[in-house]
């Protein structure tokens, strides 16, 4: 028979000494046997969906639910920093003194006496400094994750080259720049440019986004939930009511549309 753990008290369980433990428990010899065949590739998905779901409760201001998802992606960390431990490939501390060395070094305004004017100037010391750390790779724009969504990846080059100075002088300009490249997705003829073209609409949407200060992939992800909340509502009024929906007009759907826009927001 395995020897039970000693239990956490209540005191124990808020400290990160705890949690440490758990997880070293969780990957020992004796512990759970899903948590001891988990490698660095096989975390991945977990660690994409964990944020997606912390990203949802932060959507919906949900601050209960963005309590316990932080939750679990800090334990998506602490498993791969736990398997990199034993593995020799790195400690836990080597994260932490890493992550503080560098928030020290991009933040001269705060612990080296370095006066800023304001955020937008941060930002532009945030990448100089970044480029000091790796002068090998000093491209602006290096640094975005391959795997990062498309649209958040405009978003962030965008920034990126904005940041040097690579930026349209107007927000109208750039509402300019949508007419002209709608008008080319109209004129393209095959398929290789219409997918072009499409892609240059995205693109300059990202960067009026930016300008306006919005997050694509949050208002496309809260559209996308609006969407649903309404035609979920149409499919329950049409069983209400003894209709079938494949058989009604687009007016008809409209309609329903219409309402679900007043009665569920």
């Amino acid at each position: 028979m395995k020897k039970r753990p000693a239990e956490f008290s209540e005191e124990e369980l808020g400290t990160f000494q705890a949690f440490k433990k758990i997880v070293e428990r969780l990957r020992a010899p004796d512990g759970c046997p899903w948590d001891r065949k988990q490698t660095h590739d096989s975390l991945k998905q977990y660690l994409l969906e964990e944020s997606y779901e912390v990203l949802e409760t932060i959507d919906d201001n949900d601050m209960p639910s963005l309590c316990e998802e932080l939750g679990d992606l800090w334990l998506q960390i602490m498993l791969h920093s736990q398997i990199a431990e034993e593995q020799d490939e790195f400690k836990l501390e080597d994260v932490l003194r890493k992550i503080n060395t560098k928030l020290i070094f991009r933040h001269p305004h705060v612990f080296s006496g370095k006066d800023v004017k304001d955020a937008d100037e941060v930002s532009v010391n945030w990448q100089e400094l970044k480029g000091q750390e790796k002068p090998e790779n000093n491209s602006v724009l290096a640094g975005v994750p391959k795997g990062m969504p498309a649209l958040a990846a405009s978003q962030s080059l965008q920034r990126r080259a904005a940041s040097v100075g690579f930026d349209w002088e107007k927000l109208d300009d750039v509402m300019e720049k949508l007419v002209e490249e709608i008008n080319e997705l109209r004129q393209a003829d095959s398929k290789d440019e219409q997918e072009s073209e499409f892609g240059d609409i995205l693109f300059t949407l990202a960067n009026i986004a930016r300008r306006m200060d919005i997050e694509l992939e949050s208002a496309l992800r809260q559209t996308n939930v609006r969407f649903t909340r309404r035609f979920n509502f149409i499919e329950d009024s049409c069983r209400v009511k003894g209709m079938d929906l494949k058989k009604m007009t687009l007016a008809e759907m409209d309609s329903l549309w219409d309402e679900a826009k007043g009665k569920t927001g």
